[in-house]
């Protein structure tokens, strides 16, 4: 009869199918159940490398635990006849082949194909077990076996660690089962040494374990399962197990491999990385249920001496604290004759509390160098509010105990505390707090009275300099914190903050340390205000008065630590320090640390270190547990409200922002395409800061000509009318504002650009003013007041220069003209108006120039909103950094206007 010869490759898609087709021939239904068969235990992973008699390279089907042997005794007792109707050579009548060697023959088979692919050789370094066809390797058939060893037999090794004392049927004296000798009576040698006892594991039935000195006396009713194929299976696995942990060497040497007595080094051995390495091998190694485990270590800071709650004095450069480390076994602290005996300890377990106890080596050594280590309060403050410390690499858990303790609870939530035990409103304040505000007035007290700063960043319009004065007010009804109060702030605030301080707190000394009559005598009370330009020129002057407490304001100006002003800052003397700002971070985490550096020097510790630990995981994203620790260390000192709260400001009206795209005219597709081309070939040819230049020239020559051509051509009084889309628009909104009788604020991050729009609307018969980093500052407070007064309708304000401070709250309308990077920036200049005393509701309009690289900013800045207070990377200096193609996608004019 003729036969087809087909590869089991092309076969088994065949076979799965025909066992359930109707009518399939009984031999190729067989084979389709094995095929599934094989499929089952190849997903379970139950697949062996192996050498051919010939020397090749093949797949197998192993281990068969219980169940697997059941249905392949079932599947071959059901094998028909004409599925093994073949002779079998030399057979002396008609013999059909044993069922099952042929299925699992055919089994084999399966696994070889399958385990093999085009994409194995490149994967495995290597053809052999990988390539398509056969290999071969009768050199690595020692290799195959002792992969093997055991799994084929069913029996699996374990060590079974003994204590020193146990009974001597779970141990023995080695020299009793040596070479040639038979088993005798086991026990403890005179000094109590550890033991390790080989248990066999049937892996068909998990339930049976016996020792393997029973096994080979046949004294273990499970001795029947462990026949000599199954013992000389688990010396196979002793032999791979001993390259992995030399010690086992000794068993080899045994006519019975019962175990062996450990010296206090394999045991510390066992306690490490050996117990993984023989993990590995195929040997589990257990420990006794009875042994203690529980023995942990932690840090503990507490005051160096007893001494009653006085969080004030305490928190003072005297008040040191104790960094240690503090012992427990199930839950229960170390005295000190057990963390002698512990310290004291040469092996790595010891009896404690009538039990023997597992010593980790870590632990050891902490316990052998016990000596406290000092804290400043500052320091100790900031490791437990971290909950962790970084000690030799390895981070730590930290708690805190006596009247830290009570401090950390006390800190931990500030908002609750405030809540609990709130600041009454001062008398001499002549307005009334709202709910928020007087919580951020208990919440500043408690950290300035504890000599401890603090940053209120609150959203810009929710009154932080009210609170600020309400603060100072109340310091000064007691003689330990009454003082002068200065505030450093940018020149364009000085006119706010002295109004303010007018208005809400009338007869307090308000002088101004600004100018060329500034003066410091005779100051013992009130605010004295000055500059950051002034600051830093009169630091020396500054520094040599004591201050009760020195405010920053908007103190965003400091994020740069190695600054000129920021240097400057740190050197004023005073018995608190407090920042204010509405945007703590702006680009990365190092802002934040240089205000609360400011604030409570030492809380961060040193600013590489703070990177490290915190800030470059925390902005990569690649360690959460950074940016949970840094938010539980600094949430105590920094106090943030936005007016989207719930409860905080439900009074403001709504805010609605809206994107204006524009067309660009001719003339600017003209100019916009002719400067991309020609500065991206300069860009092309150039490389280093040479290229990086040219990038921030080009961008900020693309957003100039969406501006306006008069801008980036620089024809100051030249005609501007039907040049500019974005011009245009803006004639549109102001008409319809104004013809509304409305009051609008305008920014541009230009001061040219300020200047033409000044000048356009004057052409146009509109009245408007212009505020920028050149204007003086008693002209400033004459045009802030001309403005909520009604006079002039039309406020042009440069970003750099009033996006922060001021209070102009007649505006309904607020017009970005041109687009920042920073989405937290435009907010701050949106909030000049959109604050606590607005009415009317606020439309926010920002012109966007389409096609252009506004366009793409106006995307990256949406994608960026989401993130808070976080903003994007460095700037315009980041598209420094993009390729050629990428920065030419980006400046590519997308869709020029018809």
């Amino acid at each position: 009869m003729a036969a087809t010869l087909v590869p089991a490759s092309q076969a088994l898609a065949v076979l799965t199918e025909a066992r359930q087709m109707p009518g399939a021939d009984p031999a190729a239904a067989f084979w389709g159940a094995a095929t599934v068969l094989a499929l089952h235990m190849l997903a379970r992973g139950r697949l062996l490398p192996g050498v051919s008699p010939a020397g090749f390279d093949a797949w197998r089907i192993g281990p068969y635990d219980g169940q697997d042997r059941a249905r392949l005794a079932e599947l071959a007792a059901a094998m028909p006849p004409e599925t093994r109707a073949v002779p079998v050579e030399g057979a002396a009548a008609l013999e059909l082949p044993r069922a099952e060697p042929l299925l699992r023959a055919f089994m084999d088979a399966v696994a070889d194909v399958l385990a093999r692919s085009p994409a194995g050789p490149l994967a495995a370094g290597g053809d052999a077990w990988t390539a398509t066809g056969p290999q071969q390797v009768g050199e690595q058939r020692e290799w195959a076996a002792d992969m093997a060893a055991g799994l084929d037999a069913g029996v699996g090794i374990s060590l079974r660690i003994e204590l020193p004392g146990t009974d001597s049927e779970g141990a023995w004296d080695e020299d009793a089962v040596g070479p040639g000798g038979d088993d005798g009576d086991l026990g403890l040698d005179a000094e109590g040494r550890f033991g390790a006892v080989v248990q066999l594991h049937h892996l068909a039935d998990a339930v049976v374990v016996a020792d393997a000195r029973d096994i080979w006396s046949g004294r273990s009713p499970a001795a029947g399962l462990f026949g000599p194929e199954a013992r000389a299976q688990a010396l196979l696995v002793l032999r791979r197990a001993a390259r992995a942990w030399p010690p086992l060497q000794r068993l080899l040497t045994m006519a019975v491999p019962a175990g062996l007595e450990l010296s206090d080094a394999e045991v510390s051995d066992l306690l490490g990385d050996a117990a993984a390495s023989l993990a590995a091998a195929g040997v589990q190694v257990h420990w006794p249920k009875e042994l203690a485990r529980q023995l942990l270590a932690r840090a503990v800071v507490e005051p160096a001496e007893k001494t009653a709650s006085d969080l004030p004095s305490l928190l003072s450069t005297d008040a040191l604290l104790a960094f240690r480390w503090q012992f427990t076994l199930d839950g229960r602290e170390l005295g000190p004759a057990e963390l002698d005996r512990l310290a004291e300890a040469q092996r790595p377990m010891v009896r404690l509390r009538d039990q023997w106890v597992l010593i980790d080596p870590e632990i050891l050594a902490r316990a052998r160098d016990r000596k406290a280590r000092e804290l400043t309060p500052v320091e100790a403050l900031s490791t437990v509010l971290a909950g962790s410390a970084d000690l030799d690499g390895e981070r730590v858990e930290v708690t805190a105990r006596g009247w830290l303790a009570e401090l950390k609870e006390r800190l931990a939530d500030p908002e609750a505390t405030a809540r609990r035990t709130p600041v009454p409103q001062p008398a001499a304040l002549t307005a009334t707090l709202r709910d928020y505000q007087l919580r951020g007035l208990t919440w500043l007290d408690q950290m300035t009275s504890l000599g401890l700063g603090g940053c209120l960043a609150d959203d810009m319009g929710l009154g932080k300099t009210i609170t600020l004065i309400a603060l100072h007010l109340h310091r000064q009804s007691n003689p330990a914190t009454a003082g002068p109060t200065l505030v450093v702030c940018p020149t364009s605030l000085l006119g706010n903050w002295a109004r303010e301080i007018e208005k809400f707190a009338p007869g307090t000394p308000v002088r101004r340390y600004h100018g060329t009559k500034r003066s410091l005598a005779d100051t013992t009370e009130g605010f004295v205000l000055t500059t950051y330009a002034t600051m830093r020129l009169r630091a020396a002057e500054l520094a040599e008065h004591p201050w009760g407490l020195v405010v920053a304001d908007e103190a965003q100006h400091v994020k740069n630590p190695f600054s000129a002003t920021a240097k400057a800052l740190r050197t004023l003397r005073a018995r608190a320090r407090v920042a204010l700002t509405g945007t703590p971070v702006e680009n990365n985490l190092s802002e934040l640390w240089a205000l609360l550096d400011w604030t409570t020097p030492g809380l961060l510790g040193s600013l590489k270190a703070f990177c490290d630990q915190y800030a470059r995981g925390a902005e990569s994203g690649e360690d959460p547990g950074a940016a949970r620790r840094l938010a539980a260390l600094v949430a105590p000192f920094l106090l943030r409200r936005k007016k989207s709260d719930p409860g905080i400001a439900p009074e403001l009206p709504p805010k609605t922002a809206t994107d204006h795209p524009v067309t660009l005219t001719k003339e600017q597709v003209a100019l916009y395409e002719a400067v991309v081309r020609e500065t991206m070939a300069a860009i092309r040819e150039s490389d280093g800061i040479a290229r990086r230049g040219l990038v921030l020239k080009l961008l900020a020559a693309l957003k100039q000509i969406a501006n306006h051509p008069a801008q980036f051509l620089k024809e100051p009084g030249a005609k501007t009318a039907g040049r500019s889309g974005k011009l245009e628009l803006l004639d549109e909104l102001l008409d319809v504002i104004l013809a509304e009788d409305g009051a609008v604020l305008v920014f541009t991050q230009y001061v040219s650009m300020g200047h033409l729009i000044k000048d356009h609307l004057a052409d146009r018969g509109i009245t408007a003013q212009f505020l920028h980093g050149a204007t003086p500052v008693n002209q400033r407070e004459e045009m802030v007041r001309r403005f909520q007064d009604g006079e002039v309708p039309v406020f042009l304000l440069s970003l750099k220069a009033a996006g922060t401070g001021l209070n102009l709250t007649r505006a309904g309308h607020v017009i970005h003209y041109d687009r920042w990077w920073n989405p937290a920036v435009e907010e701050q200049a949106t909030d000049r108006a959109y604050r606590i005393g607005q009415t009317q509701p606020v439309q926010v309009h920002r012109l966007i120039a389409e096609g252009t690289v506004e366009d793409r900013i106006a995307e990256l800045l949406e994608t960026k909103r989401a993130l808070a207070d976080a903003v994007l990377g460095g700037g315009e200096s980041a598209f420094t950094e993009l390729s050629d193609a990428e920065l030419a996608d980006f400046v590519q004019l997308r869709s020029a206007p018809r």
